[in-house]
């Protein structure tokens, strides 16, 4: 039984000083010093020996047993040393190399079409107005011309509160409150929320318009129509075929519909523009008499001209967007793209 000792305890001093981890040390371990180890079975058979030479015995297998512990304390610092070390090399921090950047955040696309909007008419002399988008009957219908019977008036078309408030459907009030608090000469342009009951791939409950007056004596359609080729010449980057269409509305009279080359097939006709080359991007007219007689404007004397577009329809064309709701549900992918 002895005489095996010596060799186990250099079988087991080699494998130690071999281990390449914590896990291996672990298993030499329990293969030598576990309650089934080789070692420990050495010192439960200590009883079948003479008992003159118990103590000797008990003593030799007590020894190794010790040099066993100590050798693999030893390799066991060893080699959480080596771990760290290594650790530390792998987690360790080039000064000298660029610092990462944070990502940044984005302006949203429907906020860099109004802004762009903005900055033309801001140059050509129109200043911002800003009005409720909670409204009532008067200013958001009545005012403007718009009959008891007219379409837009619906349930199905507008958001009620009541017989009386509602949601603004468009921005026009703001058009409405501006006249009748002061007098003329106007030039501004109202951007804002408007609501309408309607979702689908270019339409939403809530989007943006921008809304334009002008209100002097001597305007002409003339002058709206220079001022809106302008506008649509800078805000697509291009020179456009720009078309006016005889329409109506009733708070303009004449009224037309503005229509631009396809900006996404040069006017070869596309699926964007349904193969005809043109594309419908606002609406436009000269003020009626009857809007101007809700404002105490004297029609004889003054003469406006108004239009209106929407952002995201612009915000569409300008970003190749085929659904208007992408511009709404917030994905960071897509909007990192602008």
């Amino acid at each position: 039984m002895l005489e095996n000792l010596a060799e186990i305890a250099a079988k087991a001093l080699t494998l130690i000083e071999q281990a390449q981890d914590l896990k291996a040390l672990e298993q030499i371990r329990v293969k030598f010093l576990g309650k089934k180890g080789e070692v420990t079975q050495i010192l439960k058979k200590l009883g079948q020996l003479d008992v003159k030479k118990r103590p000797q015995a008990g003593a030799q297998v007590n020894q190794i047993k010790q040099e066993l512990s100590q050798a693999i304390e030893a390799r066991k610092l060893d080699l959480n040393a080596k771990e760290i070390k290594k650790q530390i090399e792998q987690e360790s921090i080039d000064v000298s190399l660029p610092g990462r950047r944070g990502s940044t955040g984005r302006i949203h696309p429907i906020t860099r079409t109004l802004e762009r909007v903005t900055q033309f008419f801001n140059s050509m002399g129109f200043g911002v107005e800003e009005g409720p988008e909670i409204e009532d009957d008067y200013h958001n219908f009545t005012a403007l011309n718009i009959a008891e019977h007219h379409p837009a008036r619906a349930m199905h078309d507008t958001f009620y509160f009541d017989t009386h408030r509602l949601l603004r459907t468009h921005t026009s009030p703001v058009q409405i409150r501006t006249m009748t608090q002061a007098s003329p000469p106007f030039r501004f342009i109202c951007p804002g929320k408007v609501y309408r009951c309607d979702s689908d791939l270019t339409h939403t409950p809530m989007f943006h318009q921008v809304e334009g007056l002008w209100v002097d004596k001597k305007v002409s359609f003339s002058n709206l129509k220079g001022l809106l080729v302008s506008f649509l010449n800078f805000f697509f980057e291009q020179n456009l075929n720009v078309r006016f269409r005889p329409s109506y509305f009733p708070f303009t009279e004449p009224s037309a519909e503005v229509d631009v080359t396809c900006v996404h097939c040069q006017g070869q006709g596309c699926r964007v523009c349904s193969g005809s080359g043109w594309l419908e991007v606002l609406g436009c007219g000269m003020v009626h008499p009857t809007v101007f007689k809700y404002c105490n404007i004297n029609a004889q004397h003054y003469r406006g001209l108004a239009f209106g577009l929407g952002i995201e329809r612009f915000a569409m064309l300008r970003y190749g967007v085929n659904d208007l709701r992408l511009f709404f549900e917030n994905d960071l992918d897509f909007l990192g793209q602008f």
